[in-house]
């Protein structure tokens, strides 16, 4: 998401916004190429086939009837992965198909898309992503999505006997589920956890911590030493809820993740889980052990100072490495590590936050229709889905999807060695895509607790209080975490 920063469908980026049912998905990367396994996922709802825009003669390789020499207007939320690999894609697209693109990068989604979408004008396929990201929810009650059932049972780029979502990582579709239609496609393969300098580890003697008594030895040491523990994007508070929300994931299960995603009365109160992760993460705070200042940094400022070796951790999402590439010393070694286990923990060590983030859409209005559709196709392409890796450090929601030509870097080889140590042991929060007001909702919460302004209990209160609220909105029961 995620945030101003790049993968999730959260409010702050990365939203980059999260799934897997059975992530033996991943046997990750034969030398650098990935290999995962197959399997596939549904969508499902309306045809999708509106005809907006001109229509030319369908066929194998042009299942959408694109027209050759068309426009297509392109919007590209530029966070944590950039733009440049939708350049690098329209590019291909213009050459391919003679189809020229209005190219957009911005993190003001909102700002610039919201009256072209009132006034029925909006771009043909949009990464609504970010800080001001349009909540998918929202369009998709306003009637504005496309459902891209179309898209994903068409035949795919590299071997058309296949279909286009048989080719994907198993529920990768999930988080752009709306009422059993797919009308969000998360691109991104995102893994969710603590960041870690291992050079700094090596100089400190530090060993990577597996409980959550060894990460707060490792954050009293540093700040002994004049280093911030726990460094956290704190004007957005998606990202200290990375924390607290995998330690309740994996305190209590996926039947934790699965109470709150379903609106249990006891999603938090009544929660065990739920209580012994917000009271570990306010003894961060009670402690001191923040990096000092970072309640009240941007993600990037929290980040950089991170960078700068002034904090031994940091929550985020895959785009990190990315987003600070300018910021990132040559010799950080950059590494990816799960959430350190409370006791008492259901799921092992390895389990891992992982899922498909930024949601990439087709409004339902769009004027080029077919374009937009054969854009999407060719987005789920090996060719393209290496672009993309080559250009924004990142994997995708395509099986194999990279080749042997890309080198990855520290930190997202380190995504990768997590991914498979994890094998089916991962997991993914549907509510932020779901209810968009609840996940913010439960962020405010976070931002107070992580303040010093309500303690744990009142959190619990809180975030139940927002759930209860959720569950009395009647839609809300044509959603279901099996």
């Amino acid at each position: 998401m995620g945030s101003t920063s790049g993968a999730n469908t959260t409010p702050e980026g990365v939203g980059r916004r999260d799934l897997i049912k059975r992530s033996a998905a991943l046997g990750l990367i034969s030398v650098p190429t990935m290999s995962f396994l197959s399997a596939c996922a549904s969508g499902g709802g309306d045809d999708g086939s509106s005809t907006n825009g001109t229509q030319g003669k369908t066929s194998k390789t042009n299942p959408f009837g694109v027209v050759k020499g068309g426009k297509l207007d392109v919007v590209i939320f530029k966070g944590g992965y950039g733009d440049d690999y939708a350049k690098a894609w329209e590019g291909d697209y213009q050459k391919k198909l003679g189809i020229t693109s209005t190219h957009t990068g911005t993190q003001e989604i909102t700002g610039k898309l919201q009256p072209r979408f009132n006034a029925g004008n909006p771009p043909d396929i949009v990464d609504d992503s970010g800080a001001q990201q349009i909540k998918v929810d929202v369009l998709y009650k306003n009637g504005q999505l496309l459902d891209l059932a179309d898209v994903l049972d068409a035949p795919s780029v590299d071997d058309p006997a296949k279909k286009v979502r048989d080719t994907l990582i198993p529920g990768t579709l999930d988080p752009g589920v709306q009422e059993g239609k797919v009308v969000a496609l998360n691109y991104i393969y995102t893994v969710w956890g603590l960041w870690y300098s291992g050079k700094l580890f090596k100089e400190k003697g530090w060993t990577a911590p597996k409980t959550w008594d060894d990460f707060l030895a490792i954050c009293k040491d540093a700040k002994s030493q004049g280093i911030g523990g726990l460094a956290h994007q704190g004007k957005y508070p998606y990202y200290i809820n990375v924390a607290i929300m995998d330690l309740i994931a994996k305190k209590g299960g996926m039947d934790a993740v699965k109470a709150i995603d379903n609106l249990d009365p006891k999603a938090f109160v009544g929660s065990d889980a739920a209580q012994a992760a917000a009271e570990a993460i306010y003894e961060v705070v009670e402690k001191g052990l923040l990096m000092p200042g970072t309640n009240g940094l941007t993600h990037t400022e929290s980040q950089t100072r991170w960078n700068q070796y002034k904090a031994a951790f940091i929550t985020c999402g895959s785009w990190l490495e990315n987003e600070q590439l300018k910021q990132t010393p040559s010799d950080f070694d950059m590494t990816f590590l799960p959430m350190p286990l409370l006791s008492g923990s259901t799921m092992p060590f390895e389990a891992i936050r992982a899922g498909s983030g930024e949601p990439f859409i087709i409004p339902a209005k769009a004027k080029n229709l077919p374009a937009a559709k054969e854009f999407m196709r060719h987005m789920l392409s090996k060719e393209w889905s290496t672009l993309f890796a080559k250009q924004a450090n990142s994997l995708t929601i395509l099986k194999d999807g990279v080749d042997s030509s890309v080198t990855l870097r520290p930190g997202t080889q380190s995504t990768v060695v997590a991914s498979k140590a994890a094998g089916s042991h991962t997991f993914r929060y549907l509510y932020p895509d779901w209810y968009s007001e609840m996940d913010t909702a439960l962020q405010n919460a976070s931002n107070e607790l992580m303040a010093k302004r309500i303690q744990p209990k009142e959190w619990l209160k809180r975030c139940q209080a927002a759930v209860d609220k959720q569950a009395k909105d009647p839609a809300s029961k044509k959603n279901h975490h099996d």
